[in-house]
């Protein structure tokens, strides 16, 4: 007779239990840190936005807050407000814009996910 050896191959089903946790640990925390990424770049593109407004360096601090405010409604960006994130600093020609905000989301049990953004734009000019 013909013995012949078989050799098992494949995951065990505690490996494979080890591989799904791991798996879905970072899926989730890829599901609770892609939005925040993603209206974070609204903010910025609503900054960068300001430099192709006329006349914006002219404007209040307070004209500027409640503009980019309406931008921020308009693109449904609901985790920051002008008057808690937004420094405007006027120094002769120029201004700079500054939004400086944290984002701190619930991500399992007793774990949160802190992520903080510091975002400026520089307009006008220094004549």
């Amino acid at each position: 007779m013909n013995s012949m050896k078989y050799r098992q191959s494949g995951m065990t089903l505690i490996s494979f239990l080890v591989v799904f946790i791991v798996a879905g640990f970072f899926v989730l925390l890829i599901l609770k840190i892609v939005p925040v990424y993603l209206e974070n770049l609204k903010i910025v593109s609503s900054l960068d936005g300001l430099k192709n407004e006329s006349g914006i360096v002219e404007k209040s601090p307070k004209e500027i807050k409640q503009l980019l405010q309406k931008r921020w409604d308009v693109n449904s960006v609901d985790g920051i407000t002008t008057e808690d994130s937004v420094v405007i600093e006027k120094k002769g020609g120029l201004m700079t814009i500054q939004v400086a905000y944290e984002v701190e989301k619930p991500f399992l049990a007793n774990m949160s996910i802190l992520v903080k953004f510091d975002n400026s734009v520089t307009l006008g000019s220094s004549n």
